[in-house]
């Protein structure tokens, strides 16, 4: 007798134009083709559910942003729901599946520090918990290095009316002006990167030489489009929406809900003109870094960097311990494990690839570098950032 495809509800709050919208729900239709759930559609499955048992019950599972109506109607018929929503009112109540913010945080903050900057500054929307997260995280790792970071916060629409836009102008001036240059800035979003990035010309600030900006989750026509194209963070959004069908799956079958929910990390950065920059008061370091980031790919090494900045390698190694407190060679190292990390998460290209292209000669080189500096192989980095990789 063949088994009757579970209905399950996903309710989403689509808004197409956005990737981790439409990602989210791509990732749900994977593990549905691949389990034959019958997928309905139902931005209102909050109330087509029945207040009460004893009604017909249309779904043996739900997919949501979460409500609490939502949540108490599900409680009642003993119906299973996953929130995939970060900032839902009754995220803490009911299984879900979230991206890290904690762990994108942490990257972010590495990142701008690794840039040389001691000056740093962050903006999140107040209403929305996952950046609130991620901002905490940043802050206190800035703070841990001995520097302080400016937070200020944001409406969650920025243009909703043109009084609403004005006023949040005046706010992001009002934090700028706190502002000391060169300085590392955190955004919550894309949109308010773009902001952000035309009111630092409307000043006469470069990006990224006077302000570094990382801002959101790798919506790519915002990042990239107009120049300079913004460094942001890439989640796999397809990950989450998979996860959420596979833990609804496990509890439709009856299973156990987690004690809490599933954070899943980032792949990692995607770095762009925003952030290509060394905030180094040393003009020959400066250089080695550029040459560094330009030439990475290619069999360099410590002496072909000083070569092309005219310096003997003794004087250039002093200089890097001096003001990076490390040697050229970790640099080096640095920029390709980056580069890797990016290709593995990013390509299915095979690794004997990516390592030579990335500048490691060999695919056990490259290895043995994440081994060591990473704690996992490049294969297993590449296999927790899949689809259905584990959370």
């Amino acid at each position: 007798m063949t088994e009757t495809p579970k209905r399950v509800a996903i309710m989403l709050d689509l808004q197409w134009p956005y990737k981790r919208h439409a990602s989210t729900f791509a990732g749900t239709q994977q593990f549905a083709k691949e389990h034959g759930w019958h997928s309905i559609i139902d931005e209102f499955a909050h109330d087509t559910l029945p207040a009460r048992p004893g009604h017909p019950v249309p779904y043996d599972g739900v997919i949501a942003r979460a409500n609490h109506e939502l949540a108490d109607r599900a409680k009642r018929l003993g119906i299973p729901v996953v929130n995939m929503w970060a900032s839902s009112p009754v995220w803490n109540k009911l299984p879900g599946v979230f991206p890290d913010f904690d762990a994108s945080g942490k990257l972010k903050a590495e990142h701008l520090l690794s840039r040389g900057l001691s000056n740093f500054a962050a903006m999140t929307a107040f209403k929305n918990r996952g950046e609130r997260i991620e901002v905490a995280q940043f802050r206190n790792m800035i703070e841990q290095r001995g520097y302080e970071c400016i937070v200020a916060n944001s409406p969650q629409s920025l243009s909703r009316s043109l009084d609403h836009w004005r006023r949040t102008k005046q706010l992001v001036e009002a934090w700028m002006d706190r502002w000391q240059l060169p300085i590392g800035v955190m955004i919550g979003g894309e949109n308010l990167g773009r902001l952000v990035v035309q009111m630092c010309h409307e000043r006469g600030w470069r990006v990224p030489q006077d302000v570094a900006i990382i801002a959101g989750q790798n919506e790519e026509n915002l990042c990239e489009n107009p120049r300079p194209s913004i460094t942001s963070m890439e989640f796999k959004y397809e990950r989450i929406g998979y996860q959420c069908a596979k833990l609804l799956q496990h509890l439709m079958d009856g299973g156990d809900p987690p004690k809490q929910a599933l954070s899943l990390p980032p792949l990692g950065l995607v770095i762009r003109e925003s952030t290509d920059f060394h905030a180094v008061k040393d003009e020959l370091v400066a250089a080695a870094l550029d040459y560094i980031s330009r030439n990475s790919h290619r069999n360099i090494g410590q002496h072909d960097v000083s070569r092309a900045v005219n310096a003997e390698t003794r004087t250039l190694q002093l200089r890097f311990r001096k003001f990076l407190d490390s040697p050229i060679a970790t640099e080096i190292r640095r920029v390709r494990i980056e580069r890797a990390k990016r290709e593995l998460a990013q390509s299915d290209r095979r690794i004997e690839q990516v390592a030579r292209d990335v500048g490691f000669k060999t695919a056990n080189r490259m290895c043995e570098i994440f081994r060591r500096e990473l704690g996992v192989t490049p294969t297993d980095y590449r296999r927790e950032r899949q689809i259905n990789g584990k959370p």
